[in-house]
């Protein structure tokens, strides 16, 4: 496998989410959308022959106060996931949360390819709930 199935995975997962969401290409070759508030995008990538993977990133929530709730909360979160993890990223005393989550998705038909990406973008909106006022 190369690069050239990796962009195949890319195009067959933005095929799968269109049934869902808008998804547009971004200037760097990813794919952006929203679900259920969330600013997400994913990339196909070949990490070796054989191993594509997709790689989904979530903003849940951006420019939340830095406080030892919102560290209580997303460590809440993360022991209820079950696809990805959530991370808190300070910037001063503001702070962004994002859901990462990385699999392999070479050899996937199209439903499981479609049913583990709803996975990803349901734990997302999960992980969202309660992290904004």
């Amino acid at each position: 496998m190369s690069a050239g199935t990796a962009q195949v995975l890319q195009d067959r997962a933005r095929d799968a989410l269109a049934h869902f969401v808008d998804v547009r290409e971004s200037d760097d070759g990813s794919l952006g959308f929203e679900y259920a508030g969330a600013l997400c995008s994913l990339r196909a990538v070949n990490l070796a022959p054989g191993l594509d993977v997709l790689s989904v990133t979530a903003v849940l929530a951006w420019d939340r106060p830095v406080k030892p709730a919102l560290h209580k909360k997303v460590a809440e979160k993360n022991s209820m996931m079950q696809f990805g993890s959530i991370t808190v990223i300070t910037r001063g005393k503001l702070a962004d949360v994002i859901l990462r989550y990385t699999f392999p998705a070479a050899g996937l038909e199209d439903e499981a390819l479609t049913t583990m990406l709803l996975l990803v973008l349901s734990g997302a909106d999960q992980g969202r709930q309660g992290l904004l006022p």
